[in-house]
Protein backbone atom coordinates (compact mmCIF):
# COMPACT_ATOMS: atom_id res chain seq x y z
CA UNK A 1 0.00 0.00 0.00
CA UNK A 2 2.81 2.81 0.99
CA UNK A 3 4.70 1.68 -2.39
CA UNK A 4 1.85 1.41 -4.39
CA UNK A 5 0.96 5.11 -3.42
CA UNK A 6 4.22 6.57 -4.24
CA UNK A 7 4.18 4.45 -7.82
CA UNK A 8 3.32 6.22 -10.84
CA UNK A 9 0.32 5.26 -12.53
CA UNK A 10 3.21 3.55 -15.67
CA UNK A 11 4.33 1.58 -12.78
CA UNK A 12 0.81 0.82 -11.21
CA UNK A 13 -0.23 -0.77 -14.39
CA UNK A 14 3.03 -2.42 -15.59
CA UNK A 15 2.80 -6.24 -15.24
CA UNK A 16 6.51 -6.44 -15.56
CA UNK A 17 7.55 -4.69 -12.62
CA UNK A 18 7.45 -6.45 -9.06
CA UNK A 19 4.97 -4.89 -6.81
CA UNK A 20 7.70 -4.39 -3.86
CA UNK A 21 10.33 -1.99 -6.59
CA UNK A 22 10.70 1.13 -8.41
CA UNK A 23 10.82 1.44 -12.13
CA UNK A 24 10.47 4.61 -12.49
CA UNK A 25 10.97 7.60 -10.19
CA UNK A 26 8.74 8.10 -6.74
CA UNK A 27 5.73 10.46 -7.67
CA UNK A 28 3.76 12.71 -5.05
CA UNK A 29 0.99 12.95 -7.95
CA UNK A 30 -1.69 10.88 -6.17
CA UNK A 31 -1.07 12.55 -2.88
CA UNK A 32 -1.54 16.07 -5.32
CA UNK A 33 -4.83 14.55 -6.67
CA UNK A 34 -5.97 13.71 -3.31
CA UNK A 35 -5.81 16.80 -1.49
CA UNK A 36 -6.47 18.85 -4.26
CA UNK A 37 -9.13 17.28 -6.42
CA UNK A 38 -11.10 15.47 -3.37
CA UNK A 39 -12.69 16.13 -0.19
CA UNK A 40 -10.52 13.89 1.86
CA UNK A 41 -9.48 16.69 4.29
CA UNK A 42 -13.42 16.87 4.73
CA UNK A 43 -13.48 13.30 5.31
CA UNK A 44 -10.74 13.00 7.39
CA UNK A 45 -12.19 16.05 9.78
CA UNK A 46 -15.37 14.36 9.61
CA UNK A 47 -13.82 10.52 10.18
CA UNK A 48 -12.01 11.56 13.28
CA UNK A 49 -14.41 14.18 14.82
CA UNK A 50 -17.50 12.06 14.77
CA UNK A 51 -15.16 9.02 16.02
CA UNK A 52 -14.04 11.15 18.92
CA UNK A 53 -17.96 11.94 19.72
CA UNK A 54 -18.77 8.13 20.16
CA UNK A 55 -15.59 7.48 22.23
CA UNK A 56 -16.22 9.81 24.47
CA UNK A 57 -20.78 8.96 24.72
CA UNK A 58 -19.64 5.41 24.75
CA UNK A 59 -17.14 5.73 27.74
CA UNK A 60 -19.66 8.08 29.46
CA UNK A 61 -21.98 5.26 29.16
CA UNK A 62 -20.05 2.07 29.80
CA UNK A 63 -17.97 2.73 32.56
CA UNK A 64 -20.63 3.56 35.22
CA UNK A 65 -22.78 1.01 33.52
CA UNK A 66 -20.29 -1.88 33.53
CA UNK A 67 -19.02 -1.29 37.11
CA UNK A 68 -22.33 -1.67 38.16
CA UNK A 69 -22.93 -4.87 36.50
CA UNK A 70 -19.49 -6.32 37.31
CA UNK A 71 -19.21 -5.11 41.14
CA UNK A 72 -22.43 -4.67 42.77
CA UNK A 73 -25.36 -7.09 43.21
CA UNK A 74 -27.40 -6.10 40.50
CA UNK A 75 -30.81 -8.75 40.42
CA UNK A 76 -30.05 -10.26 37.39
CA UNK A 77 -27.24 -8.32 36.03
CA UNK A 78 -25.66 -11.48 34.36
CA UNK A 79 -28.70 -11.66 32.42
CA UNK A 80 -28.62 -8.15 31.43
CA UNK A 81 -25.14 -7.86 30.85
CA UNK A 82 -25.34 -10.80 28.00
CA UNK A 83 -28.78 -9.55 26.76
CA UNK A 84 -26.68 -6.31 25.88
CA UNK A 85 -24.45 -8.05 24.03
CA UNK A 86 -26.69 -10.21 21.91
CA UNK A 87 -28.22 -6.34 20.32
CA UNK A 88 -24.30 -5.91 19.51
CA UNK A 89 -24.97 -9.42 16.93
CA UNK A 90 -27.79 -7.62 15.12
CA UNK A 91 -26.35 -7.19 11.80
CA UNK A 92 -26.69 -3.02 10.74
CA UNK A 93 -27.90 -4.25 7.64
CA UNK A 94 -31.66 -4.96 9.16
CA UNK A 95 -31.36 -1.78 11.58
CA UNK A 96 -30.14 0.60 9.14
CA UNK A 97 -34.24 1.06 7.51
CA UNK A 98 -35.84 1.34 11.06
CA UNK A 99 -33.40 3.67 12.26
CA UNK A 100 -33.58 5.99 8.97
CA UNK A 101 -36.80 6.61 9.62
CA UNK A 102 -36.04 7.74 13.09
CA UNK A 103 -33.05 9.55 12.56
CA UNK A 104 -34.47 11.13 8.86
CA UNK A 105 -37.89 11.40 9.57
CA UNK A 106 -38.19 11.62 13.06
CA UNK A 107 -35.27 14.05 14.39
CA UNK A 108 -34.35 15.63 10.80
CA UNK A 109 -30.93 14.31 10.58
CA UNK A 110 -31.04 12.88 6.97
CA UNK A 111 -28.04 13.77 5.06
CA UNK A 112 -26.34 15.08 8.59
CA UNK A 113 -22.97 13.60 10.07
CA UNK A 114 -24.41 14.08 13.28
CA UNK A 115 -26.48 11.14 12.97
CA UNK A 116 -23.93 9.36 12.81
CA UNK A 117 -23.04 10.01 16.65
CA UNK A 118 -26.14 8.62 17.82
CA UNK A 119 -26.77 5.77 15.44
CA UNK A 120 -22.52 4.67 16.43
CA UNK A 121 -23.24 4.06 20.23
CA UNK A 122 -25.66 1.14 19.04
CA UNK A 123 -23.15 -1.13 18.29
CA UNK A 124 -20.20 0.56 20.49
CA UNK A 125 -21.73 0.58 23.55
CA UNK A 126 -22.65 -3.63 23.65
CA UNK A 127 -19.19 -4.67 22.87
CA UNK A 128 -17.68 -2.11 25.18
CA UNK A 129 -19.80 -2.82 28.00
CA UNK A 130 -19.07 -6.27 27.55
CA UNK A 131 -15.74 -6.01 27.54
CA UNK A 132 -15.26 -3.38 30.44
CA UNK A 133 -17.45 -5.51 32.69
CA UNK A 134 -14.51 -8.40 32.36
CA UNK A 135 -11.97 -6.15 33.31
CA UNK A 136 -13.73 -4.85 36.40
CA UNK A 137 -14.16 -8.39 37.36
CA UNK A 138 -10.60 -8.59 37.34
CA UNK A 139 -9.90 -5.54 40.13
CA UNK A 140 -9.80 -7.51 43.05
CA UNK A 141 -12.73 -6.57 46.08
CA UNK A 142 -10.25 -6.26 48.93
CA UNK A 143 -8.53 -3.30 47.71
CA UNK A 144 -12.17 -1.75 46.47
CA UNK A 145 -12.81 -2.50 50.57
CA UNK A 146 -9.88 -1.06 52.18
CA UNK A 147 -10.60 1.78 50.59
CA UNK A 148 -14.58 2.02 52.04
CA UNK A 149 -12.80 1.13 55.21
CA UNK A 150 -10.59 4.01 55.36
CA UNK A 151 -13.56 6.35 54.72
CA UNK A 152 -14.08 6.38 51.35
CA UNK A 153 -17.44 6.54 50.06
CA UNK A 154 -18.65 4.21 46.84
CA UNK A 155 -17.99 7.18 44.18
CA UNK A 156 -14.20 7.78 45.93
CA UNK A 157 -13.61 4.40 45.73
CA UNK A 158 -14.33 4.20 42.40
CA UNK A 159 -12.27 7.41 41.18
CA UNK A 160 -9.64 7.07 43.18
CA UNK A 161 -9.33 2.91 43.38
CA UNK A 162 -10.78 1.05 41.01
CA UNK A 163 -10.55 3.38 37.79
CA UNK A 164 -6.91 3.89 37.86
CA UNK A 165 -6.24 0.18 38.32
CA UNK A 166 -8.57 -0.43 35.58
CA UNK A 167 -6.48 2.07 33.05
CA UNK A 168 -5.57 -0.60 30.94
CA UNK A 169 -9.08 -2.11 30.36
CA UNK A 170 -10.29 1.07 29.57
CA UNK A 171 -7.74 2.14 26.97
CA UNK A 172 -8.23 -0.95 25.04
CA UNK A 173 -11.65 -0.48 24.99
CA UNK A 174 -11.34 3.18 24.22
CA UNK A 175 -9.54 1.84 20.86
CA UNK A 176 -11.74 -0.57 20.12
CA UNK A 177 -14.60 1.77 20.46
CA UNK A 178 -12.50 4.19 18.30
CA UNK A 179 -11.72 1.67 15.71
CA UNK A 180 -15.33 0.61 15.38
CA UNK A 181 -16.65 4.04 15.14
CA UNK A 182 -14.05 4.56 12.38
CA UNK A 183 -14.62 1.11 10.09
CA UNK A 184 -18.39 1.48 9.81
CA UNK A 185 -19.87 1.22 6.16
CA UNK A 186 -23.68 0.38 6.14
CA UNK A 187 -24.67 3.84 8.24
CA UNK A 188 -22.45 6.30 6.95
CA UNK A 189 -23.60 5.21 3.62
CA UNK A 190 -27.36 5.42 4.69
CA UNK A 191 -27.59 8.67 6.84
CA UNK A 192 -24.61 10.82 4.40
CA UNK A 193 -25.02 11.28 0.90
CA UNK A 194 -23.49 14.89 0.05
CA UNK A 195 -19.64 14.88 -0.13
CA UNK A 196 -18.97 17.36 2.52
CA UNK A 197 -20.63 15.25 5.12
CA UNK A 198 -19.22 12.04 4.08
CA UNK A 199 -16.83 10.01 6.06
CA UNK A 200 -13.70 8.18 4.60
CA UNK A 201 -15.16 5.00 4.33
CA UNK A 202 -17.55 6.04 1.88
CA UNK A 203 -16.03 9.35 0.36
CA UNK A 204 -12.98 7.01 -0.92
CA UNK A 205 -14.73 5.09 -2.57
CA UNK A 206 -17.50 7.06 -3.87
CA UNK A 207 -14.89 9.59 -5.00
CA UNK A 208 -12.07 7.16 -6.32
CA UNK A 209 -13.82 4.58 -7.79
CA UNK A 210 -16.16 5.19 -10.86
CA UNK A 211 -17.46 2.25 -12.50
CA UNK A 212 -15.07 -0.22 -12.95
CA UNK A 213 -12.49 2.78 -13.00
CA UNK A 214 -10.08 2.20 -9.98
CA UNK A 215 -8.37 5.39 -9.83
CA UNK A 216 -5.59 2.95 -7.19
CA UNK A 217 -2.73 5.36 -6.70
CA UNK A 218 -5.25 7.59 -4.77
CA UNK A 219 -6.88 4.54 -3.11
CA UNK A 220 -3.18 3.91 -2.02
CA UNK A 221 -2.59 6.97 -1.16
CA UNK A 222 -6.02 7.59 1.14
CA UNK A 223 -5.62 4.67 2.85
CA UNK A 224 -2.51 5.31 3.93
CA UNK A 225 -3.53 8.13 5.04
CA UNK A 226 -6.36 7.04 6.86
CA UNK A 227 -4.67 4.55 8.85
CA UNK A 228 -1.35 6.57 10.31
CA UNK A 229 -3.57 8.54 13.61
CA UNK A 230 -4.93 4.99 14.56
CA UNK A 231 -1.51 3.11 13.79
CA UNK A 232 -0.02 6.14 15.93
CA UNK A 233 -2.79 5.81 18.52
CA UNK A 234 -2.25 1.80 18.81
CA UNK A 235 1.25 2.33 19.10
CA UNK A 236 1.06 4.78 22.14
CA UNK A 237 -0.92 2.76 23.86
CA UNK A 238 0.49 -0.80 22.88
CA UNK A 239 1.69 -1.64 26.22
CA UNK A 240 -1.92 -0.59 27.49
CA UNK A 241 -3.57 -2.48 24.76
CA UNK A 242 -1.52 -5.87 25.29
CA UNK A 243 -2.04 -5.60 29.10
CA UNK A 244 -5.89 -5.07 28.88
CA UNK A 245 -6.17 -7.79 26.21
CA UNK A 246 -3.77 -10.34 28.08
CA UNK A 247 -5.66 -9.15 31.31
CA UNK A 248 -9.02 -9.99 30.04
CA UNK A 249 -8.01 -13.31 28.11
CA UNK A 250 -6.58 -14.44 31.48
CA UNK A 251 -9.60 -13.90 33.62
CA UNK A 252 -11.05 -17.67 35.03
Amino acid sequence: MMMAAFKSDTDLIDTSVSPFWFRRPLTLTHFDQLFLHTNFMTWYWNTYVIAAFVLLITLAICVPAAYALARLHVPGGEKIAIGLFMTYLVPPTLLFLPLSQVISGGLGLGNNKWALVLVYPSFTIPFCLWLLIGFFKRVPLEIEEAALVDGCNRVQAVIRVVLPVSVPGILTTAIFAFTLAQQDFVYALTFTSSSSQQLLNVGIPASLIRGDIYFWGELMAAALMAGIPVAILYNVFLDYFVEGITGGALRG
